[in-house]
């Protein structure tokens, strides 16, 4: 069982590593990190490394790959030809495709969402519509056929172990589970915009925006929605 998380620059952490913690317990499972280069990436935090220890050339046909999202890299991932060309290659063979937070957007850049249903982090809901995708805004995992995305950050956890369940059963998902001591009790019950107070959530809301503006961000932008158009002017045809 070969497990493809995809690593670019300025991805969010946990994201990944969540879903990396829950996945690795399935037995025999052979984890790969993969990139367009074998070689340290840097986060979003700019203070963490990750590394990615294969190339999308090398791993052709993984069992499983998992996207992470990025509170400030999405755009420019989204807009990666080679990221979204790798994608829609193994997507025809793997068992699972899923994404975390708005790595859903870098499927939906690759063409994989048209006209499924989706989430992704509450923030950027928005956007699924214009990759052809249905928000579900108050799902924390969505399903559609071999699909999976889940929704921001922390949902990558509820979504590897929904996917442990899915390939080596209940039982070993409950291990997973307890083996991470993954039992949430937040001090606090804000974690859905339909729970925070709401100058709490617009204050959230310009925080978030202000740290993911960039010029390369603005740059790429562009790319992804003319891609997405011509997509779908073609599929008219």
């Amino acid at each position: 069982m070969q497990l493809a998380f995809v690593v670019y620059p300025r991805l969010t952490a946990l994201d990944l590593v969540g879903a990396y913690e829950v996945l690795r317990s399935i037995p025999g499972a052979e984890v790969r990190f993969v990139a367009g280069a074998v070689g340290p990436v840097v986060t979003d935090s700019g203070a963490l490394v990750l590394g990615a220890t294969h190339t999308y050339d090398e791993t052709p046909a993984p069992d499983v790959v998992l996207v992470p999202g990025s509170s400030s890299g999405t755009t420019a991932a989204m807009a990666d030809g080679a990221l979204l060309a790798w994608l829609r290659r193994v997507h025809e063979t793997t068992r699972f495709t899923t994404s975390v937070c708005t790595g859903s957007l870098v499927l939906g850049a690759a063409g994989l969402l048209q006209g499924l249903p989706a989430t992704t982090h509450w923030l950027a809901q928005d956007v699924l519509g214009t990759l052809g995708a249905t928000a579900r805004r108050e799902e924390r995992i969505v399903r559609a056929g071999k699909i999976a995305t889940a929704a921001g950050v922390s949902a990558g956890i509820d979504l590897a172990l929904w996917l442990v369940g899915e390939i080596a059963g209940e039982e070993r998902a409950k291990m997973a589970q307890l083996m991470i001591e993954y039992d949430p009790h937040p001090p606090f019950d804000t974690g859905h915009p339909s729970k925070a107070p709401k100058e709490l959530l617009e204050k959230t809301r310009r925080e978030m925006r202000r740290d993911a503006v960039n010029f390369r961000e603005i740059a790429a932008a562009p790319a992804v929605l003319w891609r997405a158009a011509l997509n779908r002017v073609r599929r008219r045809g």
